[in-house]
């Protein structure tokens, strides 16, 4: 006899991706106003008008509403898309703008989930490893547009090693958070900074 399957109704599995994503935002938006320190399952629960124990189910601990939002994080980013566009540029100029529009725009639209990982790093117990996870397609796109770089004419005056160290320094997340957050700059202001230094440091 033929074993039944559970009904999985479509609206039900929609709604409850629905109260995750709300839950994941919340919670970021917590991490990286207080500090996930300072944040409870209870404070995010809250936050989202569910119960406790709807957080638990739909998301996990604490510490896994974290390792998700730095997943989404990354899933969202879009990096793919623009590294495509800044490979197919031919000159150092057009290539070194599309970077400084194209991390702007990333950082900018990032800017609550890396807060809350960044706030994340001194209490989680991970939350080396986390950053890591959140930054490693970042850097391997600067990697990639630094050989790029390098394929133009006239090439960066210094290696490769150091082009892609260079582009982590202006356009990487403590960048932009050094003139925005720090500092104060708008984030047009800082692009057009960042891409007129980097255009000047690299040749």
């Amino acid at each position: 006899m033929p074993t039944k399957r559970p009904y999985v109704s479509p609206l039900r599995e929609q709604a409850a991706a629905q109260t995750r994503a709300l839950i994941l935002r919340r919670a970021a938006e917590l991490f990286a106003e207080r500090g996930y320190g300072r944040v409870t399952v209870a404070d995010i629960a809250s936050a989202a008008g569910v119960a406790s124990k709807t957080v638990f189910a739909s998301v996990g601990s604490k510490g896994d509403i974290l390792d998700q939002i730095v997943d989404l994080g990354v899933a969202d980013s879009g990096h793919e898309q623009a590294m495509r566009h800044i490979l197919a540029l031919r000159t150092p100029e057009a290539v070194l703008e599309a970077l400084a529009h194209g991390t702007r725009m990333g950082n900018e639209g990032q800017f609550t989930v890396h807060e809350a990982i960044r706030k994340a790093l001194p209490v989680h117990e991970t939350g080396e490893a986390l950053w890591e996870r959140a930054t490693a397609a970042y850097r391997d796109a600067l990697r990639a547009t630094a050989h790029h770089l390098h394929t133009l004419a006239p090439p960066p005056s210094c290696s490769v090693a150091e082009t892609a160290d260079l582009l982590w320094f202006w356009f990487g997340p403590n960048g932009w958070r050094t003139l925005v957050v720090d500092n104060g700059w708008s984030w047009d202001r800082a692009e057009k900074v960042l891409y007129r230094l980097a255009v000047a440091g690299l040749q």
